[in-house]
């Protein structure tokens, strides 16, 4: 079911109307040309303020000055960071799974 909200017009009347607004629409109150209500015209109370986007994680830079890569960066990044530390040769490091590698960095 389609979430209801109401909407004061141009011309103050008051609009029921489902989610997601028509394009039209939504173009319009984006601008600010339309208001969020309550069904009584009353202004809508904003909700709980969104939570801030987790912080980014920055690499730390470790002995050598090689730092190691993003948690998300592709698994040849992580063996040759194992391999630039001589932890393992490449071949060697290859067969392990990417969090394999991640462990042993870390």
């Amino acid at each position: 079911m389609a979430e209801t909200i109401h909407l004061r017009g141009e011309g103050g009347h008051i609009f029921t109307m489902d989610l997601p607004l028509p394009e039209g629409i939504g173009e319009r109150y984006e601008r600010g040309l339309l208001v969020r209500v309550d069904s009584d015209g009353t202004p809508t109370q904003p909700g709980p303020a969104p939570e801030a986007p987790a912080p980014v994680p920055v690499t730390e830079p470790v002995a050598g000055g090689q730092n190691r890569p993003a948690l998300n960066a592709p698994k040849a990044e992580w063996v040759a960071c194992v391999v630039a530390r001589g932890l393992l040769s490449a071949e060697d490091a290859e067969n392990y799974t990417k969090a394999d590698l991640i462990d042993m960095v870390s």
